[in-house]
């Protein structure tokens, strides 16, 4: 069924207008270091530069790569900042030299590297946005590990968990993305060879990070993150141009979360899912009827999930009822969740007799609701 065009809302207008004042962002995606983001970006910017268009370096990290270091020269770099790291002064991106200089595009690697203790911002991403908000254009580079969205599904790849990581809000409202990749065999054959590393650390990356099935994996959910970036455009797209066309059923996606540390891998795949269905996502938090509060440990863990449910991006309901089952099946059936997302139960067999299970109850209660329930992380050996 055709869809019906919807006047924009004023509100929509002055976002327009908002966008219009900020400097536009690229973002060059790659699913490992070494697949040539940096490099890319650095061809571009020769391309740009022969256009006419002010390009300068805000910072470049070549990782000792002799080819992506000669790419630097006949590029214009403004000098970076004096930080200090650990007792050690280290240069870190001068965000007011850059705003000093204005040009039109800066160049920025590294997007999720965390800045050193003194400076102003403490990662990267958010210098990216001071400089977007004056109105200058950036480029920039990221890996899709440090996807914050995708912080579990990494670990469970690789066995690694990537401690810098990005909102995916910075991905989602970036005005470009450029998907640099390269196939895992391709990419073995340039580490082997020392494009990537050198020395020992070739044939420690070897073993862990870049195996064959690592890669692989990696590099799908980077296509994937291209692929649903370029369906938003497109339906965004339609929409600004009144272009009619079938849309997909609206599916809704519902997380209930606890104080319990596993919520923050539900809220992450809870996200995921929501991202494939284009789906309105709900985050839910059931508290005592009766005012009670949390222990301030279970609180403050609670209040964590809760930014972290904000920064991607969910709409938080905190409900009051004695009966946690009751009020999500009830929420659920009001807002008309197709999918419900709950985490294992950490009570024991005996507990779940006797107190019983929220989640068998709510599987009493609902009919046509999917219910995923998430597993406990288990630590490694």
């Amino acid at each position: 069924m055709a869809s019906t065009y919807k006047r924009r809302t004023p509100e929509e207008i002055l976002e327009d207008i908002r966008r219009m004042s900020r400097g536009k962002h690229r973002i060059y995606l790659g699913a490992a270091p070494g697949v040539g983001k940096t490099y890319t970006m650095l061809s571009d910017a020769h391309i740009a530069k022969e256009q006419g268009i002010d390009v300068v370096i805000g910072v470049i990290d070549t990782h000792g790569r002799e080819e992506t270091a000669e790419l630097t020269r006949g590029l214009e770099a403004v000098p970076l900042a004096t930080c200090t790291y650990k007792g050690l002064e280290v240069g870190e991106l001068d965000v007011g030299a850059v705003m000093a200089r204005g040009p039109d595009v800066v160049l920025v690697d590294e997007l999720a590297h965390t800045n050193a203790d003194n400076c102003k911002n403490r990662k990267r991403y958010q210098d990216v946005e001071d400089l977007l908000a004056a109105g200058i254009n950036v480029w920039s580079t990221l890996n899709i590990q440090h996807l914050e969205s995708l912080n579990d599904t990494v670990r469970q790849i690789t066995g690694v968990r990537v401690r810098e990581t990005v909102p995916d809000s910075i991905v989602r409202e970036a005005n470009e993305i450029r998907l640099v990749d390269l196939t895992p065999e391709a990419l073995i054959e340039r580490l082997k060879r020392g494009k990537v590393y050198q020395g020992r650390r070739i044939d420690q990356a070897l073993q862990n990070f870049f195996r064959t099935g690592n890669i692989t994996a990696l590099r799908e959910l980077a296509l994937r993150v291209v692929a649903d970036d370029t369906d938003d455009r497109l339906e965004t797209y339609m929409n600004r141009h009144a272009i009619e066309g079938p849309w997909p059923t609206h599916d809704r996606i519902m997380v209930a979360v606890t104080p319990s540390p596993n919520g923050a891998r539900l809220l992450r795949r809870g996200y995921r899912i929501a991202q494939r269905l284009k789906a309105e996502f709900y985050v839910v938090i059931v508290r005592p009827a009766d005012g009670r509060a949390f222990s301030a440990s279970d609180e403050q863990t609670l209040q964590a999930h809760i930014n972290l449910a904000k920064q991607l991006g969910a709409q938080v309901v905190e409900l009051r009822d004695n009966n946690v089952p009751r009020a999500l099946v009830n929420f659920a059936r009001e807002h008309h969740v197709t999918e419900i997302v709950m985490g294992e139960s950490l009570r024991t067999r005996w507990q779940e007799v006797f107190r019983g299970s929220v989640i068998n109850e709510v599987l009493r209660q609902t009919s046509n609701i999917d219910i995923l329930v998430v597993g406990h992380e288990r630590d490694r050996d």
